[in-house]
């Protein structure tokens, strides 16, 4: 046991920027991933092995191979889309595999997991801004998947001793300053590269779901946190097992709540040209305005955001703008 540590979803967009915060904060990031939905040009800072976390003797072999300290788990589904076409598969993957690799790390000796979480497990809000207190009711089964493994893991501190921390995540957004990685899906579905595609001319426009509800100028309220900082709060909530603390949950966002318009307003901005908008009907399960109360994991962990939305944009645009996006798996 050391500083190497096992790194579950690893080659995907937040799992990648963790492994380069965690190797500048001194920890080898083993990546684990089966790259149906990472890149393996992304794993730069540690040994990629490629496995799906459903693979228990996989992943023994791998446990046992590079002995890590803990484990960071990023390895599941998040298209919302999919979950409701496929509650099934997501399920599988986001419950059954947490499950199976939770059960490896275990059976490693191992007892210490950073769980990537979404403030989707929330549902629709009744305060904004949400603390880690707010009632969790989600709307869909992407966000049921993840709060069904909050919950298994809150079983295995009581009645195992298996400390973690699970991180509730508000919208990622943004890239590495220095274009080394950035954010790729496929398909895209995220706001920030959508836009940015519209406003470079690579999409004939940007759909804006829902101009009618009760916000400032009627769309969607959400709070943009940029990758890096999320990586901030996990190499954070590491060392706060690390030093034996107990299990815990923090919201990770910035606090502040920008429409949708008004990101299409900066982008535009920023691109010195505007581009065509197309108004569509709200999509079901989107809550007006979701906003974190970060308070407790600056005050615990000693986690702050750094980067505003400017700058999130601006490292998104470098990103796209240098073609990064057709790097090849």
């Amino acid at each position: 046991m050391g500083d190497t540590i096992l790194v579950a979803g690893g080659a995907g967009y937040i799992g990648s920027h963790t492994c380069l915060r965690l190797a500048e904060a001194g920890f080898t990031p083993v990546v684990y991933d089966n790259l149906s939905n990472g890149w393996e040009s992304f794993v730069q800072w540690g040994p990629l092995e490629v496995g799906d976390i459903n693979d228990a003797t996989r992943l023994d072999e791998v446990l046992a191979k590079h002995r890590p300290a803990a484990v960071i788990h990023f390895a599941a589904f998040i298209e919302v889309g999919f979950s409701v076409a496929e509650p099934g598969s997501f399920y599988a993957n986001n419950v059954g595999g947490s499950l199976t690799l939770i059960e490896a790390a275990r059976r490693a000796g191992i007892d210490k997991l950073v769980f990537s979480s979404t403030c989707a497990t929330y549902g629709a809000p009744v305060r904004v801004p949400m603390d880690e207190t707010h009632p969790q009711a989600p709307l869909n089964p992407y966000g049921r998947s993840k709060l069904m493994v909050e919950e298994i893991l809150r079983d295995m501190d009581r009645y195992k001793g298996f400390r973690s921390v699970a991180l509730r995540y508000f919208n990622a957004a943004g890239a590495d300053p220095e274009g080394r990685i950035g954010e790729k899906h496929e398909p895209e579905t995220h706001a920030i590269p959508l836009a940015i595609a519209t406003a470079r001319g690579e999409r004939d426009k940007f759909t804006l779901f829902g101009s009618d509800y009760d916000t400032r100028d009627g769309t969607c309220v959400r709070d943009y946190i940029h990758v890096l900082d999320l990586a901030d709060a996990h190499v954070a909530a590491l060392r706060w097992l690390l030093a034996g603390k107990d299990s815990a949950v923090f919201n990770l966002g910035t606090g502040t709540g920008t429409t949708v318009k008004e990101l299409v307003d900066a982008i535009e901005r920023r691109s010195n040209r505007p581009f065509p908008l197309e108004p569509a009907p709200r999509r079901d399960g989107d809550a007006p305005s979701l906003v974190a109360d970060n308070s407790k994991a600056r005050e615990l962990l000693g986690w702050t955001p750094r980067y505003s939305l400017n700058d999130i944009i601006e490292h998104a645009w470098a990103w796209h703008a240098n073609g990064a996006t057709a790097l090849a798996r």
